[in-house]
């Protein structure tokens, strides 16, 4: 009689491999995770908030994320507030695609920039392309080239911070891939800029580009301090 083959059962070898597998791929996730907090900890509130806003009715939404807006009325009363409140909510309510985004870039940058830097980077980032890009609004309303209802536009989300961290990861990009990099981001956030239709988003998420790419200090910093934590073999 022809012998038995061990196949993927219970005690056989093959189910055995898988399980290590699974095992090996589970605690890499876990790792991947725990080693970026601060990347989780925001995708974890972001989840919150975007379940909060599916139970909203429409009108009710609109008028309250106007409120955590950095509109250019919220900014001139309460500044501070709107700009921690405005990164911590999606606006559209689809949640997923940014599940995805985070864990590409900004946990990404976190593992490589350490927690802190890549918190200044992503805040610096956002700070900086609100403040512009209302800026350029505020000067539009006064010329007349957009109305004054646009002082109380809806402006809220995390794509700015995201736009900072993508840019910044140019210089983890390996120096022979790093032209090619930064030349795809800047076409990406340069043509909404120069296309007709442009928003003053379009300038934030150019500015916020800008910004992340002026974090070369913090990048610099980082990997001074990574040779210092395992220097070149002698």
């Amino acid at each position: 009689m022809p012998r038995e083959q061990p196949g993927p059962s219970a005690d056989g070898n093959g189910s055995t491999r898988t399980d290590d597998h699974h095992r090996t791929r589970s605690t890499a996730v876990r790792q991947w995770i725990a080693t970026a907090p601060g990347t989780y900890i925001w995708l974890a509130v972001l989840f919150v908030t975007t379940v909060v806003l599916h139970r909203m009715s429409p009108g009710f939404e609109e008028e309250f994320l106007r409120d955590l807006s950095t509109n250019l009325h919220e900014l001139s009363q309460n500044p501070v507030r709107v700009l921690i409140t405005s990164a911590l909510w999606i606006d559209g309510g689809r949640w997923l695609p940014y599940a995805v985004l985070f864990t590409v870039f900004h946990a990404t940058a976190e593992h490589w920039l350490g927690t802190l830097r890549w918190l200044a980077v992503a805040v610096t980032a956002h700070v900086v392309a609100t403040l512009v890009s209302e800026g350029v609004l505020a000067w539009a309303i006064r010329q007349d080239h957009a109305p004054q209802s646009a002082a109380n536009t809806l402006d809220v989300g995390v794509s700015y911070a995201l736009a900072g961290v993508i840019a910044v990861l140019t210089y983890r990009v390996p120096r022979l891939w790093r032209y090619a990099y930064v030349f795809a981001v800047l076409v990406f956030y340069g043509i909404p800029l120069v296309a007709d239709g442009r928003t003053f988003t379009d300038v934030g998420h150019f500015t916020a580009v800008l910004t992340g790419l002026a974090c070369h200090p913090l990048a610099r910093s980082r990997r001074k301090a990574q040779e210092t934590e395992h220097p070149a073999a002698q």
